[in-house]
C-alpha cells in the first residue's frame, strides 16, 4: 500500500510502467470536465473509472481485494477515509471471488487512512481496502475520485 500526494508521484513511477502511465494520466487530466464512467487507457491492462459519490458511514464499509489488478485511487475533490488491512492476516470471506467483477469481499477490520484532495493511494492484490468512508464519524462528503485499474 502506498499513500501520498500526487505532486510526489515521480518517486513511484519506476515501480512499473503501467503505474507510471496511471500516475501520469492522473497528473495531466482535468477530471472536472469528465463525466463519471470508465475511460480506456490501454485496453483491459489500464483503465480509469471516474466516480462521484457521497461518503458512507464506517459501519457500511465493504472490505474488498482484487487478484488481477491493483488500484490507484486518486481523490480529486472532497475528503474520505479508506480502510486498509493486509490480506495475510484475514481469512474470513464475506463474498467469494467473482472473476467477472474481479473482486472478493472480506469480513475484517483494519487501519483507516484519510485522503484529501490531491492525494492518492495504491492498493495491490495483497491489500484489502474499504473505500468511500466518512472522514468524520457522521458527516457525508461529496467526493470526485478516479480509480485507475492497473493489470498486475
Amino acid at each position: 500500500m502506498i499513500l501520498d500526494r500526487l505532486e510526489n508521484a515521480a518517486i513511484y513511477r519506476p515501480i512499473n510502467q503501467r503505474i507510471e502511465a496511471a500516475l501520469a494520466y492522473l497528473a495531466k487530466t482535468d477530471f472536472q470536465s469528465l463525466a463519471p464512467g470508465r475511460y480506456e487507457l490501454d485496453g483491459d491492462r489500464l483503465y480509469a473509472m471516474v466516480q462521484r459519490y457521497a461518503t458512507k458511514p464506517h459501519s457500511a464499509a465493504r472490505w474488498e481485494a482484487h487478484r488481477r489488478y491493483l488500484d490507484v485511487q486518486y481523490l480529486v475533490e472532497g475528503t474520505e477515509r479508506i480502510g486498509w488491512a493486509p490480506l495475510e492476516k484475514t481469512t474470513a470471506v464475506e463474498t467469494p471471488y467473482d472473476a467477472e467483477k474481479e473482486v472478493i469481499f472480506y469480513r475484517t477490520s483494519g487501519d483507516l487512512l484519510q485522503l484529501t484532495a490531491g492525494m492518492f493511494a495504491v492498493f495491490a492484490p495483497h491489500d484489502i481496502h474499504a473505500p468511500g468512508l466518512h472522514a468524520t464519524p457522521t458527516e457525508p462528503v461529496d467526493v470526485l475520485k478516479v480509480v485507475v485499474k492497473v493489470a498486475w
